[in-house]
């Protein structure tokens, strides 16, 4: 059986999930004892979540087990921005427009799954259909909001450019020279809507929070130990993201990067009447890909993201949370100097599970046994399809949409550590110089 030494930890204070009004509500238990299932399912993140979902809809008699090492909304898929991307994110002038209407298309097919489940189950996430703002600060950053455009139109997708005072009037900042909006990006809580959609799951779904994998067998059936108890089950799929490599069905395909948030307290409405009037909630990503993410949110709170490392412990410490939480009331201040006095209440450290060529681990291992990783910092739409057709997948469904992933996601060879580490730190420290003022 093999060991599972590095398992996900609490990286400081996760505000989504600290905010959601859906914490606290979970029924799901520790997973303790001996149990037989037909499927096991481990990560509950939105490509896990998405896979148990569908698969049941397939499978209405069979017993699926999805278990997460900590509670839904704790990982990944409560740390990060609370966009939901529906245009294909490594965008620029060189982009291949074909592929990138499929994967348009794809997005837009997770956003309605995910909109369809909100609406049927009423989960309380703030969404909100708000778009998004892709801004530069610097004059030498204003070429990719061109190059942007440059493949906005090859899609024939709708768009606004602002500048100057038109800007300023969408987002009470004066901080950015010019940006792009586009309106069918999702903003919500993402936290609430992991929390909410793990709740919506079908009756055949047994959820288990708070129970890291700590051995794997793999065979016929294969086996999983947590502390106290163990799973085997004929089936076995691995949505674990930056942790995927931790179980052995592949390596040297993954690089995850750890990145930083914060979250303020509400500003009281006489802040917000005053400095935002007539503002509506707001997301907005750097046209540098190691600047800054804000987003006004419907609380009244800012949110401010940026900072990067490469941790091989999978962990990130208190002295990188300083660090980020230092850099991050820098941000705050140089575009929002009107809101001195407005703490952080939360900040906290989450993964962009990164691969070389920003393709997913999508595969068969043998007979049974699954894996999905490398979500590329766009994991709650593309979790959310990828995980859906894995389980078209395992359940014998094939289609184009199906045929077009298994082609285009095929992570090309990451060196192995220490190369992988020195590599990956010069890469963020060079991308974080040349992001200057967008940080």
């Amino acid at each position: 059986m093999k060991k599972i030494l590095r398992l996900p930890a609490i990286d400081g204070e996760l505000g989504w999930y600290e905010t959601s009004p859906l914490t606290g509500r979970s029924s799901a238990r520790r997973l303790k004892g001996r149990h037989r299932f037909d499927v096991l399912i481990v990560g509950a993140g939105f490509s896990g979540l998405s896979v148990a979902g569908r698969l049941a809809e397939h499978w209405p008699d069979s017993r699926i087990a999805l278990v997460d090492a900590l509670r839904v909304g704790q990982g990944t898929s409560g740390r990060n921005a609370g966009f939901i991307i529906d245009l294909p994110h490594n965008l620029d002038a060189n982009a291949d427009p074909e592929q990138d209407k499929k994967i348009h298309r794809l997005n837009r097919f997770a956003i309605d799954r995910l909109d369809r489940l909100r609406r049927q189950h009423h989960i309380d996430c703030a969404w909100q259909k708000a778009g998004k703002y892709l801004a530069a600060h610097e004059a030498d950053n204003l070429r990719h909001i061109d190059g942007f455009t440059h493949t906005l139109n090859a899609l024939n997708t709708p768009y606004e450019v602002l500048e100057g005072h038109a800007l300023r009037q969408r987002l009470g900042t004066e901080y950015y020279r010019k940006a792009v909006y586009t309106p069918n990006n999702i903003l919500m809580n993402p936290a609430a809507l992991a929390q909410g959609v793990a709740q919506a799951l079908p009756s055949n779904v047994t959820l288990f929070e708070n129970s890291p994998v700590t051995g794997m067998e793999f065979g016929s059936p294969h086996r999983a130990r947590f502390l106290g108890g163990e799973i085997e089950a004929k089936t076995l799929v691995l949505s674990t993201n930056s942790f995927g490599e931790e179980f052995g069905l592949f390596q040297h395909r993954l690089a995850p990067v750890f990145t930083y948030a914060s979250l303020t307290r509400p500003m009281s409405e006489n802040q917000a009447a005053h400095h935002f009037p007539d503002i509506a909630p707001w997301g907005l990503t750097s046209a540098h890909p190691a600047g800054t993410t804000v987003r006004l949110t419907p609380d009244r709170r800012i949110f401010i993201r940026n900072s990067f490392n490469f941790n091989t412990s999978l962990r990130t410490g208190q002295a990188e949370l300083e660090r980020a939480w230092q850099q991050h009331k820098t941000s705050f201040s140089a575009r929002f100097p009107m809101l001195d006095g407005l703490d952080f209440e939360y900040t906290w450290g989450g993964m962009l599970c990164m691969t070389l060529n920003h393709q997913s681990v999508f595969q068969q291992s043998t007979d049974n046994l699954y894996a999905l990783s490398g979500m590329n910092g766009v994991g709650v739409a593309k979790g959310t399809y990828l995980g859906y057709y894995l389980a078209e997948w395992i359940a014998g469904h094939h289609s184009s949409e199906l045929d077009f992933i298994r082609q285009s996601n095929r992570p090309s060879w990451v060196p192995p550590d220490p190369l992988r580490a020195v590599g990956a730190r010069i890469r963020l420290r060079y991308e974080s110089g040349k992001a200057g003022g967008e940080i």
